[in-house]
């Protein structure tokens, strides 16, 4: 099961169906209540922090590497 707000990174046409295709199941947290996906969102507040606003990758290779996938 994917959690996510309701932005556009997630609601797009190519991730619902890829969900469906996949049988992945969809909920969806209430608007304005990050607190419902607190651990991801601590998550991500911090990823960003730490390395996204800091890093100009050039390559998904790169990326990678960086985040040591």
């Amino acid at each position: 099961m994917v959690v996510s707000d309701n932005g556009t990174e997630l609601t797009s046409n190519a991730i619902l169906t890829w969900a469906d295709q996949s049988r992945v199941g969809r909920h969806y947290i209430a608007p304005r209540k990050p607190m419902q996906n607190a651990f991801i969102e601590s998550f991500n507040r911090r990823l960003r922090d730490e390395l996204l606003n800091e890093t100009l990758f050039t390559s998904l290779a790169q990326a990678r590497v960086a985040l040591g996938c």
